[in-house]
Formats: structure tokens, C-alpha cells, sequence
């Protein structure tokens, strides 16, 4: 039977990653967790140290900053709950790696495509693998629109690749204030 796949979305310091861990902690299975925040900067290195002491050392963890779901495959050894944390910095990543992010002439097409193809191998890779899946990612279209191209290009795309992982994955819940509001499937009993 195939396990269940789960996204998380919400804005920052909702609680998405402290509620993928809770349901990581329910399953009671070996977990991999994938990290894909780089340490950009001293700030950002806190950050990914502080996430880094609240993982149980049992947990074994990937740190893939693009093409995660080919590198799960190779990586998820007697995992059978994967943690994905998060999409937002993966689609950051691939930004990142089409020159200056304060530029505005990007080839916004090719970031397309590639936020598409990484997307596309992340489901396949759920699709493949007999594990459950817990994917994090940010609700940036709630917001304001963004004052220049590569913030509405960002804004953009993460909310493709939300959508088509919300398609793909059997329940979604919206974190907000800590509190997770299941919006598939529905709820039907209250």
C-alpha cells in the first residue's frame, strides 16, 4: 500500500517544518530528512544550526540544494518517511544559479523550465518510492505583489511548483499560526 504524501504550506514562522516533524515523529519510522537551505551567510548558518539540534540524531539527513528527488532515490536507504524542508529554498536555489539575484535580466523561460523539471523529479521520486512524504514550502500569494520582475518571477513559480505538488500529493494543510487547517482532502464532518 502506498503511503501518504503530505505538503505543508504556510507563511514564515507558521509552524510548516515543527508540524512535518510532529507527523514524522507519529509514523515511528526511519526518517530522512532533506535539507536544501544553503548558509549564505553567517545569519542563515544560525538558522540551519538551530533546525540541525532540534532533528533526532536517529534522523539521517540529505542536504541537496537542486534535483532533489534523483538524489532521494539514491539516498533513501530504510527511510520510510521523507521530510522535504523546503520547496521555497529550492526554488530559491535555482534562481541562484542564474547570476545576480538583485539583476533583472534573467532568462525567466529557462528558471521556469528548471523549477518545472526539479518539480517533476521530486514526483516522480514520491511516485516511485514506498515511503510517505512530508513536503514544506511558503504561501507567497497572499501577499503583496512584489515591487520588481524577480520578485513576481519568484512569487510566480513557487506557486506553480505548489500547485502541481498539491495536485500530486493525497493531503495539504495550510499552517498558520501554528495551528494546520487540512484543505485536502476536505473536511467534511464539521
Amino acid at each position: 500500500m502506498k503511503l501518504k504524501s503530505t505538503l505543508l504550506l504556510g507563511g514564515a514562522r507558521s509552524g510548516k517544518s515543527h508540524f512535518a516533524q510532529a507527523l514524522a515523529f507519529k509514523s515511528d519510522q526511519p526518517v530522512l530528512f532533506v535539507a536544501t537551505a544553503e548558509p549564505g551567510d553567517e545569519e542563515m548558518r544560525q538558522r540551519i544550526e538551530e533546525h540541525q539540534k532540534v532533528r533526532p540524531s536517529t534522523w539521517q539527513t540529505l542536504e541537496v540544494t537542486t534535483h532533489i528527488g534523483r538524489q532521494i532515490a539514491q539516498e533513501i536507504g530504510p527511510a520510510q518517511t521523507v521530510i522535504v524542508d523546503c520547496v521555497t529554498l529550492l526554488v530559491s536555489n535555482i534562481f541562484a544559479q542564474h547570476g545576480d539575484p538583485n539583476s533583472e535580466s534573467v532568462d525567466a523561460s529557462l528558471i521556469e523550465q528548471e523549477v518545472v523539471a526539479d518539480i517533476n523529479e521530486l514526483i516522480d521520486c514520491l511516485d516511485r518510492t514506498n515511503a510517505r512524504f512530508i513536503i514544506v514550502t511558503s504561501e507567497v500569494g497572499l501577499g503583496l505583489v512584489p515591487p520588481n520582475r524577480l520578485g513576481r518571477l519568484y512569487r510566480d513559480f513557487l506557486g506553480r511548483a505548489n500547485q502541481m505538488l498539491a495536485q500530486r500529493v493525497d493531503e495539504v494543510y495550510l499552517m498558520t499560526a501554528g495551528m494546520p487547517l487540512r484543505i485536502k482532502p476536505a473536511d467534511t464532518h464539521g
